[in-house]
């Protein structure tokens, strides 16, 4: 029989499957260490570069800040030297070519300060008047029965409440006549006592002998009828 016409064993046989073979590269304990070494310096190497670039921008100084000059005024004496002086300056106003001092101001300098001294004179109270200056003068108050001396730093008021006595008053100001009396030694009562600043009485009423007892300073010997208004 021809081998041809049988199966064929051998082409028959079934064909093992092909073989893959694997490469098992083995990694040592170095070479692991080495590559976590190199790794470990690119980032220490990375972190320092940031730091100094932090460092830098902290400690870094920009360009210092300078105000700019106040120009206000030269703009103004410019502008002064613009504008023609006038015949009639404003007051305070220099800038726009008006004048700067008050007319008088100058002349009358010498002037004002002569007013200035006799008004601060004129103000000066009899009851400034120093201890080693003071006068005394008898005076009498009629309804009390008594005579005593009165300092002429001491209003007339003032004196009879030392006594203990109990004399009529309002404002101690001069701008009432709680506190008249009536200086009954003949003529003008301003020719007894010096009134400080009383606002009360007029000419007629001190021609009478009126008088404010709580701004009354004596200058002379008098008798007086207190409680007594006009």
């Amino acid at each position: 029989m021809d081998r041809m016409d049988g199966p064929n064993r051998e082409t028959d046989r079934p064909q093992p499957a092909a073989r893959v073979d694997t490469i098992i590269i083995p990694l040592t304990h170095d070479s692991v260490a080495a590559d976590m070494v190199e790794i470990n310096l690119v980032g220490l190497g990375l972190g320092l570069t940031l730091t100094v670039i932090a460092v830098a921008l902290h400690f870094s100084r920009g360009t210092e800040w300078k105000a700019t000059g106040d120009i206000s005024q030269d703009v103004l004496e410019r502008r002064a030297s613009t504008v023609p002086e006038t015949d009639f300056p404003e007051p305070m106003n220099r800038s726009i070519g008006g004048g700067g001092v008050a007319a008088g101001a100058v002349a009358g300098g010498e002037e004002g300060a002569e007013l200035e001294g006799d008004a601060e004179d004129e103000s000066t109270s009899p009851a400034d008047i120093p201890e080693d200056e003071v006068e005394y003068f008898e005076v009498e108050y009629t309804k009390q029965g008594d005579t005593i001396e009165v300092a002429n730093n001491e209003t007339v008021l003032e004196a009879g409440e030392d006594e203990g006595w109990d004399l009529p008053y309002a404002c101690r100001q001069g701008q009432c006549v709680s506190c008249a009396g009536q200086i009954t030694s003949g003529g003008n009562s301003e020719d007894y006592v010096t009134h400080d600043n009383q606002q009360m009485l007029d000419d007629a009423e001190l021609d009478e002998g009126y008088t404010l007892t709580c701004v009354a300073y004596p200058k002379a010997d008098f008798t007086i009828e207190t409680g007594e208004a006009p």
